[in-house]
């Protein structure tokens, strides 16, 4: 999709793909309050198809507290990292990359 008026061709396209070779059905659409998916077009489509909508928060801190805390705890660790080898912050990049590789290759307690 290249333009944003493309949209409603692309998605009406896909729901009779997916009806006709997947024999599945669109029976609720949930999206980020995109406005693309919501003009007169869409809404009529979504009415005489059936489908619910259901707009969502992107991303909100909520759902997405671990991922968060460990964003935070990695970044403390390369600050401790450049502190304690008295690097400057030109080494930020290798010192965040070496956390995140040490993080994935030690055991977990989860």
């Amino acid at each position: 999709m290249k333009q944003k008026f493309e949209a409603f061709k692309f998605f009406k396209h896909s729901t009779i793909l997916m009806k006709n070779q997947a024999g599945k059905i669109v029976k609720c659409l949930r999206t980020n309050n995109d406005l693309k998916l919501f003009s007169i077009k869409f809404n009529e489509f979504y009415r005489d198809e059936g489908i619910a909508t259901q707009c969502i928060v992107c991303y909100p801190p909520q759902q997405n507290k671990v991922a968060e805390r460990m964003n935070m705890t990695s970044l403390e660790r390369a600050r401790c990292k450049l502190s304690n080898l008295g690097l400057n912050r030109s080494s930020w990049v290798e010192a965040v990359n070496t956390t995140c590789y040490l993080e994935s290759r030690s055991l977990s307690t989860t």
